[in-house]
């Protein structure tokens, strides 16, 4: 099989995501750059590999495919390399609702409401931060109720819930307001502790 293509930045939670799949597989790749905040817009290419313009895309020998949850599974079920889902029924289903929940619930009020709006404005809105820490603790809060007893969020096998959540909370922590709201679950904050100090993560990090 050819080596498969991830589109999008690296300054990306979502692509960093897709990257944190394929490392933790042990998978080469390309990174194809597509900074979607180009002052020139979105490339007119780009719209072939993702019609809503959005970022991460993902190419593998001519089968294209957009959605970040949709590639990471595909990775994981395409090459070989440790099995990122769970195989029991009931705990997979418990993965694939963390991944709902952190995408509906704690991708926009940690990463845009809270750390966007306070590292990236120079008047940054207090209001929309303090709703946005009420939402990312309540998320916090769920994440903490579902995590199971051991290293990872589903227990002993890392997964693509873990691969999911680290970037988000990684940009969230990027800010005071973050850290001190983590340090209220002790058992996330051990967890991103040890997420955060795996190779793959420090392998995808933004570079400058």
């Amino acid at each position: 099989m050819g080596k498969p293509i991830v589109y999008g930045a690296d300054y990306s939670v979502y692509v960093r995501i897709v990257r944190l799949v394929l490392t933790e597989k042990g998978i080469d790749y390309e990174l194809v750059p597509v900074d979607v905040f180009a002052a020139e817009g979105i490339p007119a290419w780009y719209f072939r590999h993702h019609p809503f313009g959005r970022i991460p895309a993902f190419e593998h020998d001519g089968f294209r495919l957009f959605e970040t949850n949709a590639i990471a599974k595909y990775i994981d079920e395409a090459f070989d390399g440790p099995s990122l889902q769970p195989a029991g029924l009931r705990v997979r289903a418990t993965m694939n609702q963390i991944l709902g929940m952190l995408d509906a619930y704690a991708y926009r009020s940690m990463v845009w409401d809270v750390a966007v709006e306070r590292l990236e404005k120079e008047a940054p809105d207090e209001a929309l931060i303090a709703n946005g820490l009420s939402q990312a603790s309540k998320a916090l809060q769920t994440l903490s109720s579902l995590k199971a007893p051991g290293p990872w969020l589903l227990g002993d096998q890392l997964t693509l819930a873990d691969l999911h959540a680290a970037p988000i909370i990684g940009y969230f922590v990027k800010v005071a307001e973050g850290q001190s709201l983590l340090a209220e679950f002790p058992t996330i904050q051990a967890w991103w502790e040890r997420i955060a100090a795996r190779a793959s993560f420090a392998r995808t990090e933004k570079t400058e």
